[in-house]
């Protein structure tokens, strides 16, 4: 029997969540709609789903809470898509930094909604070994850094770790399975979130910044991640695989 992807809505409107589940069902997707964290939780506990849509804006523990909970526990695996009716920047961000695979803002229309659970469903599916959960270990050396694949945290000369939010830790990935290649927003997206840039997109550039941060790189003359004006980014090190975990 074909496999029927299964995506579980969490939205305490529950107008929106008809809707939406009555819509995704309708397209061919299996779909369960619960109110809050409380019963996501219980859900979870007896149903393995294959991607959560999570409103942002909820009573009680909200949309971030509950992202950051699924991405330290056992379904950190699981993609999430989150809903927010904030638009700023700042905001979207925090969701990718807290594990989200996508996010969409409301109002949305239902056929992009569809869209995105789509993208992000098949771009999990086609993620690179590298890129898997359960991959065997690396270490990934470049400049002053190692990067250990395993506990996905970055390391300093001293042995000093560094923690790496989950999207911090994709695009840091990217970068270093493509050194001293230009790539451009759309392709960063892609082989990150599995979608591509919006007009006024510019959460990759939010994510490059904070990177930066992390790596301890001058962003007026960075020595890692530098700017192609008017085409994107190039990791600018070449990168050394150090050692394998047993």
């Amino acid at each position: 029997m074909d496999h029927v992807d299964h995506v579980l809505i969490v939205d305490d409107d529950r107008e929106i969540r008809e809707l939406v589940g009555n819509y995704l069902k309708k397209n061919g997707l299996r779909t369960t709609v619960v109110a809050d964290g409380r019963q996501m939780r219980a859900f979870l506990e007896t149903t393995p789903v294959d991607l959560i849509v999570l409103d942002i804006m909820m009573p009680g523990d909200d949309g971030l809470v509950l992202c950051r909970e699924l991405r330290a526990g056992k379904h950190k695996a699981t993609p999430v898509l989150m809903l927010t009716a904030r638009s700023d920047e700042t905001d979207r961000i925090i969701g990718l930094e807290m594990g989200a695979d996508d996010y969409l803002v409301k109002p949305f229309a239902a056929r992009e909604l569809l869209a995105r659970i789509n993208a992000v469903l098949r771009r999990t599916r086609m993620l690179p070994p590298n890129l898997v959960v359960t991959e065997s270990g690396r270490l990934l050396a470049f400049g002053r850094w190692r990067l250990d694949t395993t506990a996905r945290h970055l390391l300093d000369s001293d042995g000093t770790m560094v923690a790496l939010s989950g999207a911090e830790y994709r695009l840091l990935r990217v970068f270093l399975d493509h050194p001293q290649r230009v790539l451009n927003r759309d392709q960063l997206l892609n082989l990150t979130q599995g979608r591509d840039a919006d007009l006024f997109d510019r959460s990759i550039d939010l994510l490059v910044s904070r990177l930066r941060q992390r790596l301890l790189d001058d962003a007026r003359e960075p020595a890692y991640i530098k700017t192609v004006r008017s085409e994107g980014y190039v990791f600018s090190l070449p990168v050394e695989i150090l050692e394998a975990s047993l």
